[in-house]
């Protein structure tokens, strides 16, 4: 693996704990949120994503591998567990019982996973500031 696919390959990370980073922000933002567009309550958003691979053929042993290329963003999909029941019959949008549908957002499990994509994404930019200091590294040793 080169310095500068490794550098791909940390840049696609990155880019998909920002996205994550901003649904969980969504999601944190709509905790309370009992009506949408389409009548119902806000449900949780999550990130699908999945590993990218290109198959690859050694040149000098003649054997097909494949190799990893980051990760790519397959979508957002919302969470379809069910919503929270919460009786408040003064609640405008309370149906016939007194009970309104809060979403389906959990503060803690958004926390939770707010910091660990924080951690994941602090962990790419080490590695790519490590890949960018072995790059400078080695053009200081060419020049000498």
């Amino acid at each position: 693996m080169t310095v500068f696919k490794s550098m791909q390959i940390n840049a696609t990370g990155l880019n998909l704990e920002r996205l994550k980073l901003d649904t969980i922000s969504t999601n944190i933002a709509n905790a309370n949120t009992t009506r949408t567009e389409n009548g119902e309550a806000y449900r949780r958003k999550v990130v699908v994503f999945r590993e990218r691979l290109s198959a690859e053929t050694d040149r000098q042993s003649g054997l097909a591998s494949v190799r990893s290329e980051g990760v790519s963003v397959v979508g957002i999909a919302e969470d379809q567990s069910d919503f929270r029941l919460e009786y408040s019959p003064e609640h405008p949008d309370a149906d016939e019982n007194g009970y309104v549908r809060l979403p389906n957002v959990n503060m803690v499990d958004e926390m939770i996973d707010l910091i660990r994509t924080q951690r994941t994404y602090e962990a790419n930019v080490t590695a790519l500031n490590t890949s960018k200091s072995i790059l400078k590294k080695a053009l200081e040793i060419s020049k000498d």
